[in-house]
């Protein structure tokens, strides 16, 4: 836990960028981690030095970067030409390949029901990632179990849109949120 709160500098808001055009907004931001969604193979690699030419510390959702597909190996490329602090990922064998490689690894799991809950504790027991992303965001009480029943960070993301879900979530045990919505990259 200790890692990741020394990356966030005390800072709770994580800009998630889903376009390239928002790159810049989220560099201008004080907020020294950015999770990025956009971006494909010929692209990811201008994008990342650029946010780390901007001082911010890079997580690429390796899931949604066209052209990567599904296999292992694309982690060890990303740590050895692309160089971001980590990788987000909904697939375990991804997230232990980060591991093995140096990267900050954090699973993304989405609750959708209770078998989903279940499946995503057996599934973040088995891969011993960095940390958590839950998703969505606006779910205080899944986040609060989520906090007693494990000791790894939890950052909410997912539809949030206002300060008062972004405290709602970080009252309920979550370490930082991620959000999209750039009026709150303050």
């Amino acid at each position: 836990m200790d890692k990741l709160q020394t990356l966030l500098g005390g800072k709770r808001v994580i800009p998630s960028v889903l376009k390239a055009e928002d790159i810049k907004t989220a560099c201008k931001s004080g907020l020294p981690v950015i999770f990025l969604l956009s971006g494909d193979l010929f692209t990811i690699g201008d994008y990342v030095t650029e946010m780390i030419r901007a001082g911010k510390m890079v997580f690429i959702h390796i899931d949604f970067i066209a052209g990567f597909g599904n296999d292992s190996i694309i982690v060890k490329y990303v740590a050895e030409r692309i160089k971001p602090t980590g990788i987000i990922s909904t697939k375990g064998h991804l997230i232990k390949q980060a591991k093995k490689c140096g990267l900050t690894a954090i699973q993304r799991m989405f609750l959708i029901d209770s078998a989903a809950l279940e499946h995503g504790l057996s599934t973040i027991r088995q891969n011993q990632p960095d940390a958590i992303e839950v998703m969505p965001g606006l779910i205080p009480r899944v986040i609060r179990e989520l906090h007693q029943e494990l000791d790894i960070p939890i950052i909410a993301g997912g539809l949030v849109k206002y300060p008062e879900e972004i405290e709602l979530a970080l009252n309920a045990g979550a370490m930082a949120v991620s959000t999209g919505d750039k009026s709150l990259w303050m």
